[in-house]
């Protein structure tokens, strides 16, 4: 069973990584989880609302778990380890439902980059940010030198991944990395992801499309769905479709 678990309460699901006795570092399984749990609610119309949280207060997630990819061979761990990983991060970045992240402790490399994915981020106060891979003589590879690079300035980027330099609570919040630092993480992320609940769930979609369109954040993929969303409410849609149910010609009106 995966420690990456998927929690509904009411319209709001909860996305908990459950493996606190090794700071809830990420395996090939917990992986796997995340990508089939995000696929089952960008189906789940009830869902209006998601956090990303973790068991434990020591780390919100210390990263991927070595003993997942050091032995892997080189092409391996370029092929799979990394595209997969990316591709799944991407996933999460890319719901439709608003995400917010509940930094409860420490999150390093693979921790952070998957904080990174979600839309805002909330922090403990004693919890720290880091990109610690040169320091085992990797690089980042889940978008931790690429989304990171558009949410954080180029020199406090290179602190952390050139210099292994932290990032306190505080200093994230000046940067507007994360929207608040709370003693109670989780319950802080609650409130605002109810706070979404008020809001037209369609209308937060297409911003969310929008906002991501203008940062770069499949870009192309962004104005296809906000095009395709808006032709499949067409009248002409409709009479095409129904034309070719018919086999007969379309009668287009442009409405």
């Amino acid at each position: 069973m995966s420690a990456l678990h998927l929690i509904r309460d009411g319209a709001v699901a909860e996305l908990r990584l459950d493996n606190p006795g090794k700071l809830n570092a990420l395996t090939i399984p917990m992986l796997e989880a995340l990508d089939a749990h995000c696929a089952e609610l960008e189906r789940d119309p009830a869902i209006r609302a998601v956090i990303v949280t973790a068991e434990g207060d020591r780390a919100f997630c210390a990263g991927a778990d070595i003993n997942a990819w050091s032995d892997l061979p080189p092409a391996d761990f370029a092929r799979h380890w990394v595209r997969d990983g990316h591709r799944i991060f991407d996933r999460l970045a890319r719901l439709s439902r608003p995400t917010v992240a509940a930094i409860s402790g420490h999150a390093f490399g693979g921790g952070l980059e998957l904080a990174s994915a979600c839309d805002i981020r909330v922090i403990a106060p004693a919890a720290t940010l880091a990109l610690p891979e040169a320091g085992v003589g990797i690089v980042p590879g889940w978008s931790g030198t690429q989304r990171l690079a558009r949410l954080l300035p180029e020199p406090v980027l290179k602190e952390m991944a050139l210099f292994g330099r932290r990032l306190s609570a505080e200093r994230a919040l000046a940067l507007g990395f994360v929207a608040e630092i709370a003693d109670d993480a989780p319950a802080a992320a609650r409130a605002i992801a109810e706070k979404a609940l008020g809001q037209s769930p369609r209308a937060t979609e297409v911003a969310k499309y929008m906002i991501h369109g203008a940062v770069g954040e499949d870009s192309s993929a962004m104005i296809e769905a906000l095009g395709s969303g808006m032709i499949a409410a067409s009248a002409d849609k409709a009479e095409g479709v129904a034309a070719f149910r018919a086999k007969r010609k379309p009668d287009f009106s442009g409405k």
